[in-house]
């Protein structure tokens, strides 16, 4: 059982981070969305995993926290903030899909070296799922530097945190209360984001954050 353990814990991080990769091909809006729908699915399913493989019932908990606020409202949110705004569906870029794959790539082979060495005494399945996580993180991370677009700044910004609580409960789970205050943090977050995008939209009529370095270049 220990093995099936192993196997499915890692399949189900291992899948995180090739979601990871397919948000940061895309290169429309409401794509991205569904794809980060998929991202914390695949996140509510690991966590589960690992709540079954530790013997941790509050992990559950996370784990329909992800599914309900990650994978379904959130999503549906940001759905109806694209359409409301009138933003464009076509994602601007910092640097071309190719280019950023391949920094996808060195930054996951990165996290594995790294993670690997540094955890080389911890237990072998928190090891290998923290690898995971920290490969999550910079790829989300990697998502904010090279998109223009306020939308998918944001996206980017919340697969990071997906990488956060995997890590987290890899290494043997949190708390309950810190994954309900994490929980009503990012929640937090998101209203404060949704207001400032309709700020955005409202003043310079576009969430491309070029413009703001536009407007800042004419005030100056």
């Amino acid at each position: 059982m220990r093995g099936l353990n192993f196997d499915v814990a890692h399949l189900l991080a291992g899948s995180l981070v090739l979601v990871s990769f397919v948000q940061l091909y895309q290169d429309r809006l409401y794509a991205l969305l569904n794809i980060y729908a998929l991202h914390a699915l695949v996140l509510a399913l690991s966590v589960a995993w690992q709540a079954f493989a530790q013997d941790a019932p509050h992990l559950y908990v996370t784990a329909i926290i992800a599914l309900v606020f990650k994978a379904i409202v959130i999503p549906v949110v940001l759905h109806r903030i694209i359409v409301r705004l009138g933003i464009h569906r076509e994602i601007e870029k910092v640097v071309g899909v190719g280019p950023a794959m391949l920094l996808g790539i060195g930054l996951v082979a990165l996290s594995m070296v790294v993670m690997l060495r540094v955890t080389a005494d911890a237990d072998p399945l928190a090891r290998e799922d923290l690898a995971f996580a920290l490969s999550v993180v910079l790829l989300g991370l990697l998502m904010m530097v090279t998109r223009r677009n306020a939308v998918s700044q944001v996206v980017g910004f919340m697969s990071l945190e997906n990488g956060l609580v995997l890590a987290a409960t890899g290494a043997k789970g949190m708390p309950l209360v810190v994954e309900i205050s994490v929980a009503f943090s990012v929640l937090i977050a998101f209203i404060v984001i949704g207001i400032f995008l309709f700020r955005i939209r409202e003043r310079f009529d576009s969430v491309d954050l070029q413009a703001l370095d536009r407007f800042r270049g004419e005030r100056r």
